[in-house]
């Protein structure tokens, strides 16, 4: 029997991951390494991240720089991702605070009677309720880049919150994509 291979590129929640970073690291010119080290990831991963990205045209090169398609990375962010990586929840437990509970909605939206979405996280500083992350790397990637943690706790409101929680996120996000 003939085994058939699918060759669809199909990207991956790391990649949006890596884009958001690219994202915010606009106009720095960063290696692939020097990418992986920042995200907790390997150099293959990013490399491989970056050229799904390129087939999915989020991502372009220019001028030996990475350029993210800032209005393409926007319609996908806003009116796609979220029905390819639908939130994934889990038990109460210790973690990173994401979604609402998280910079910059933590100020806007209030939840005052429920335990918070957290990334799961053993050095977490917040009790809540497991909100899966999109890579396992992202706690760690979120302590060290203060906008690229911004951008995906705005990211987890988008595919989990609830419509006020959602508007919001979409403006901020809408925002920092521009």
């Amino acid at each position: 029997m003939r085994r058939i291979v699918n060759q669809q590129v199909t990207l991956k929640p790391q990649d949006i991951v890596v884009l958001l970073k690219l994202l915010v690291c606009s106009g720095r010119v960063l290696t692939f390494s020097e990418l992986a080290g920042q995200l907790a990831m390997s150099a293959s991963e990013v490399h491989a991240s970056v050229g799904r990205a390129m087939a999915a045209r989020l991502v372009n090169m220019a001028s030996d720089n990475l350029q993210v398609t800032k209005a393409a990375l926007k319609e996908f962010l806003l009116h796609g991702a979220k029905y390819a990586f639908p939130a994934t929840f889990g038990a109460a437990t210790r973690g990173v605070p994401t979604a609402y509970a998280a910079p910059p909605l933590v100020t806007l939206v209030s939840q005052p009677d429920e335990l918070p979405p957290v990334w799961p996280d053993p050095s977490g500083e917040r009790r809540g309720v497991a909100l899966y992350p999109l890579y396992p790397t992202v706690p760690q990637a979120a302590r060290v880049d203060p906008a690229l943690y911004e951008c995906l706790a705005l990211f987890d409101a988008l595919r989990s919150g609830a419509a006020r929680e959602r508007q919001i996120a979409s403006q901020l996000l809408s925002e920092r994509v521009k």
